[in-house]
């Protein structure tokens, strides 16, 4: 039996949920189809927000030549067989699912048939074009990103679906209730939908039904992809910010994701570039933290990193050593380096030796002869760090 997310594929752009940034009276799309004239673009976004049923309905409408691929499926004969098509008929419409995998060899043999024209290109993808999509096929093609579904268009387009369901009875709050529990994904509702319906033994579905089905949200967090990223950079963010329930609240996705390496990973690294020297002592607790995480495992693991989690969002911030080694990867980078001085060579005869001196401190220079006043490190306003360097000047004799 054909899923009801297929069945209601639309057959016109007019018919798409969502997306009336591109779809709609002179929107972009719309105006191509309504003029007969497509130019090769890639539609990226999270699933279930109307990739390929844009697609679909784009083919239907203008009702030219296609073909439909996926670029980790296919190989590269179907491609040959898609050029030769493309050849007899004088031009192709090409459809390719999953196109941030595309290989090499495949976007090679593509590349003079998108430029010529002769093949019309359609990029589906969940990823970042503009990071995962090869440089010269992105230069060729527009770029266009389909944004999440609201909660109203899934709600309006599950009241559509049910016009499809014979004898359905669903209360508003079962609809509502599905919409949520799809977090923007219209065929993740239409899924929930259908196995509600016929889960059913009157074809009447109430909440207490679809929460005995499905009672945990579906949001996007596919670690392949984008959408673990973005929680990924939005957990760094909020601890960065200082914003301690949304640090937390992120620290959850990814707990409920089973992704402890990733949470691992990305805490250790704002341990060091966003708290740094405010609070040194972060560092050490993180790998107490993760290595405790890794002892007791789920689910006891989301304790010691909700500790951690805490105060790393509650401690103070400083990103002085992050930019102080930055500063000085650019000028080695740069070229920007010069010779070490004589005296603090190997062979040296002249080296003073700090701790024969005051507070085991003398003046020398120890940097190249034209980076001596060059300065990477400057003082963030925190307790710690102007503790260490009020101790500096005190060292070189300094009020």
């Amino acid at each position: 039996m054909e899923l009801l997310s297929n069945k209601l594929r639309p057959k016109k752009l007019s018919d798409i949920i969502g997306q009336s940034h591109l779809i709609g009276e002179n929107k972009i799309l719309s105006n191509m189809v309504k003029n007969q004239k497509i130019f090769s673009f890639i539609l990226y976004g999270k699933p279930g927000t109307g990739k390929t049923s844009i697609a679909n309905a784009i083919v239907k409408e203008l009702n030219k030549p296609a073909r439909f691929l996926n670029a980790t499926v296919n190989n590269k004969k179907d491609f040959d067989i898609a050029i030769e098509e493309a050849k007899m008929n004088g031009e192709l419409i090409l459809v390719i699912d999953e196109i941030h995998r595309m290989n090499k060899d495949k976007q090679d043999l593509l590349l003079p048939y998108i430029e010529s024209g002769l093949i019309v290109l359609i990029g589906l993808t969940t990823s970042n074009p503009y990071h995962k999509i090869n440089p010269a096929i992105r230069s060729r093609v527009q770029i266009f990103e389909l944004k999440e579904l609201t909660l109203e268009e899934i709600a309006r387009g599950l009241k559509r679906a049910c016009e499809s369901l014979e004898g359905i009875q669903i209360t508003e709050e079962a609809l509502l209730y599905i919409a949520k529990l799809s977090s923007g994904d219209f065929r993740s509702a239409l899924n929930l939908l259908e196995v509600s319906y016929y889960s059913s033994s009157d074809k009447k579905i109430d909440i207490d039904l679809v929460k005995s089905i499905n009672s945990k949200p579906v949001f996007f967090h596919d670690k392949n992809e984008d959408g673990h990223y973005d929680v990924l950079s939005a957990f760094q963010k909020s601890i960065r910010g200082s914003d301690v329930n949304a640090s937390l609240h992120y620290l959850a996705r990814l707990i409920e994701a089973g992704d402890l390496d990733s949470i691992y990973r990305r805490m250790s690294v704002i341990a060091y570039e966003d708290i740094g020297l405010a609070n040194p002592s972060i560092g050490p607790k993180v790998m107490a933290a993760i290595h405790a995480s890794e002892l007791v495992g789920l689910p006891e693991a989301r304790i010691p990193l909700g500790v951690v989690v805490t105060e790393m969002a509650l401690s103070p911030k400083s990103n002085s050593a992050y930019l102080a080694i930055d500063a000085a990867l650019n000028d080695i980078r740069t070229g920007n380096t010069g010779n070490v001085p004589n005296h603090i060579k190997t062979s040296s005869t002249t080296y003073k030796y700090p701790h024969d001196y005051k507070n085991d401190w003398v003046y020398q220079e120890y940097l190249p002869e034209n980076l001596k006043n060059r300065k990477y490190y400057n003082k963030k306003n925190n307790k710690y760090e102007d503790n260490i360097n009020k101790l500096w000047q005190e060292m070189k004799g300094e009020k």
